[in-house]
């Protein structure tokens, strides 16, 4: 019986593979070849993502919107968020870099949310004035700094497939702060590098590395010349490693590195670094992937988070811009994407991603640093209608 029933069943189901998709309003066939077997049923939806109870629950982040750009560009933020009906509310706090430290309200804030999203803050250059944004770090022990650097369709750059994860100890280095004058003329400056951060912020780098799906990662000093410093995160990282063995390593010195980056920064998967390093290689990887403006990143530790642009390189104090109001929102926009999934809401995160895309894409509305002419307004806007 069943042997009979067996080429009616096969009659049955090519007839339904010919017929118009239109009469099925839950399957989407994708025919790759005739017969029983060469039917394939694809739903038009897929789960991407399962909340816990309470996942929905609005939260509240603490805005830091900065000096220079930082208001342009934080307010775009905050536009979109309210288009999008984003879950998350915003606790905003005035802070600049010329104050003598972080408001203890703006700490207590961003210790009860647990994240932070901040404009650029100015640091004078010289004097006695210490950074706010270094303070942020240490007090708050972010200890990894991440800057996602890579091609954007339809943003044209000299160089390819650029797709580099910098991620940068940011607790200790040259950034230390312990300086001092020995005698008049002749200042000593500390460079700290202890195991326990270079162990931490090589685990980062490999677990970033193994939960995204990336396939080297590249450790960048300068042991050549500082070789108890930079020996002992070389160590670490290879230490590291050892426990990570589907993923290749290698290391390279950071002099080299910058040569490497500017004339083939496609061969760069992830890469970790002490301080000082990271900051350079970022910078210059920002560069040359399509520039300052466009590029995402964030610092965080074991409790809390800051995301802001990835790599500033002095934009936050081109007065130009905030006068004319054309400073590019693309990287603080894809920054907040980073904090939606890092919020755990990764739905939202991926329609601004799109949508920021897209506007990049399409190239209408581009700010001056992209090669176009728009205001920060205008590419707000045009972000909104596409998330419409």
């Amino acid at each position: 019986m069943a042997r009979r029933s067996l080429p009616i069943l096969k009659q049955l189901l090519q007839r339904s593979s010919s017929e118009s998709s239109s009469s099925s309003s839950l399957l989407n066939p994708s025919i790759v070849g005739g017969g029983l077997l060469g039917t394939r049923y694809e739903p038009k939806r897929s789960v991407t993502y399962m909340p816990r109870p309470g996942d929905g629950t609005p939260r509240a982040v603490t805005l830091i919107p900065g000096d220079g750009i930082g208001p342009l560009v934080t307010g775009a933020v905050e536009q979109v968020m309210e288009a999008m009906h984003a879950p998350i509310y915003f606790e905003k706090f005035e802070v600049h870099g010329d104050m003598p430290k972080v408001p203890d309200e703006v700490m207590e804030s961003i210790k009860k949310n647990k994240v932070c999203l901040k404009g650029g803050l100015a640091t004078p250059v010289g004097g006695g004035v210490s950074s706010l944004n270094v303070e942020l770090r240490k007090e708050l022990d972010l200890f990894a700094s991440l800057v996602n650097c890579f091609n954007l369709t339809g943003l044209a750059t000299r160089h390819e497939n650029v797709d580099i994860v910098v991620i940068r100890e940011n607790t200790e280095g040259e950034y230390a702060g312990l300086e001092h004058e020995v005698v008049d003329g002749v200042v000593e400056s500390l460079k700290v590098i202890t195991k326990f951060c270079s162990e931490r912020i090589a685990k980062y780098a490999f677990e970033y590395a193994y939960l995204n799906n990336r396939k080297k990662v590249t450790a960048v000093h300068k042991a050549n010349i500082m070789k108890l410093a930079d020996g002992l995160f070389l160590e670490s990282c290879r230490e590291v490693a050892k426990k990570y063995p589907g993923i290749q390593y290698n290391e390279i010195i950071v002099d080299n590195c910058c040569m490497q980056l500017v004339s083939k920064p496609e061969q760069f998967d992830v890469m970790v670094t002490p301080n000082l390093y990271g900051n350079l290689v970022a910078n210059t990887a920002a560069g040359i992937a399509g520039g300052t403006g466009v590029m995402p990143g964030g610092n965080v530790g074991a409790d809390h988070a800051i995301f802001e642009q990835g790599a500033s390189a002095g934009n936050v104090g081109k007065i130009e811009l905030v006068e004319q109001k054309k400073a590019n929102p693309t990287a603080l926009l894809l920054s907040s994407a980073m904090m939606l999934r890092h919020l755990q809401f990764p739905s939202f995160a991926d329609r601004l991603e799109c949508a920021v895309m897209r506007v990049v894409s399409e190239g209408k509305y581009r700010t001056k640093d992209l090669g176009g002419t728009s205001t920060t307004q205008e590419v707000v806007d045009a972000v909104i209608d596409v998330l419409a």
